[in-house]
């Protein structure tokens, strides 16, 4: 099934032919104006520029106008073998489309509201026969039944007519044509978008990202810049500024040679404030006996640091290179990475 744009927007329109595979770009002298556009012949060579193929309007109360006016667009530079011209359904258009045809160019004949008026669009030669599928149910008409019987009765009868879905309201319109078994769709750009969004989409590709982060990315690729350490001789406020400065509820302790000594967070402090109280901010961080804190070497893999908060049931690791203690993993930093 061809898929078509349907729109004026020239934003939409670059943005939609960057996919690289739309047939086509159908528009109207209606959206033209919706969109502000004054000058219609410079904005239909210009689009003739941009997409394969264009469809747009030629207008006439007549047979010859309508020729007249398509013939004049053809002046414009259009390429007679990239346009098709879209003409109402009347006894006029049809007769019109017939004219067209005979000099080669193709035609959409549209505003089909029953299996007559398609049938002949398809007599006179009509490349494409359009229903608006959405205007039509607006009115209360059966507009799926009608493009079933517009695409069974080409198909009978060997017609090279391409019956076209248009006036598409939403996204199950798309699966509508599909089942009915069009040959060519033409779709605005924001139900374009959707066609590809699926939430069980969504979900396995999260999933895809993050257990192939869990098992290619090291721990250095992740951790912050920030590097909260005090020393023996600090104070408790001095461990308070660094929490604070880093944004990271903890601090690693180390000795006097550099090495580490233990690890002092948020809750100690508020363990020792109930103990203490305002004191607590004078004292030396020598005054405090340390568990052996957890680690992570800088190249681990994200997943060993998961497990590592899995496991231990804690929300920072302290990260090392050897000896030197080089930053700090937060559980916060998985969380931005989709991780958790």
């Amino acid at each position: 099934m061809e898929l078509y744009l349907d729109s004026a927007d020239i934003k939409e329109i670059e943005e939609g032919f960057k996919l690289g595979f739309l047939t086509g770009l159908t528009t109207t002298p209606t959206f033209m104006h919706r969109e502000g556009v004054t000058d219609l012949d410079s904005m239909i060579v210009r689009l003739s520029k941009i997409v394969p193929i264009l469809q747009i309007e030629a207008l006439g109360n007549t047979a010859e106008e309508i020729l007249q006016d398509a013939e004049r667009q053809l002046k414009l530079g259009l390429d007679p073998a990239k346009t098709v011209f879209k003409i109402p359904v009347s006894l006029e258009g049809v007769k019109a489309c017939k004219l067209l045809r005979d000099k080669g160019m193709m035609v959409n004949v549209h505003l089909v509201y029953t299996i007559q008026q398609a049938y002949m669009a398809m007599c006179a030669g009509a490349s494409y026969i359009c229903v608006l599928a959405g205007r039509m149910q607006d009115q209360g008409y059966d507009a799926l039944k009608l493009i079933r019987e517009c695409v069974d009765m080409v198909n009978f009868y060997g017609s090279e007519a391409k019956v076209m879905f248009s006036s598409v309201r939403n996204t199950e319109h798309v699966r509508n044509a599909i089942e009915a078994g069009c040959h060519t769709i033409t779709v605005p750009w924001k139900l374009m978008k959707l066609l590809t969004e699926n939430n069980f989409t969504t979900v396995g590709t999260q999933q895809f990202f993050e257990h192939t982060r869990l098992v290619t990315m090291r721990v250095r690729e992740i951790i912050s810049d920030k590097n909260p350490v005090v020393k023996p001789q600090d104070e408790v406020l001095d461990a308070v500024m660094q929490m604070t400065q880093s944004g990271f509820g903890a601090v690693s302790v180390l000795n006097e040679d550099g090495k580490l000594a233990g690890i002092f967070t948020d809750g100690d402090l508020r363990r020792q404030l109930a103990q203490h109280g305002k004191d607590l901010m004078t004292k030396k961080m020598a005054a405090f006996e340390y568990k052996v804190p957890v680690t992570i070497e800088a190249e681990s893999l994200l997943n060993e640091a998961l497990k590592i908060f899995k496991d231990k049931q804690i929300d920072t690791i302290i990260v090392t290179e050897g000896n030197k203690v080089v930053g700090m993993l937060d559980i916060q930093d998985m969380a931005k990475w989709d991780l958790i």
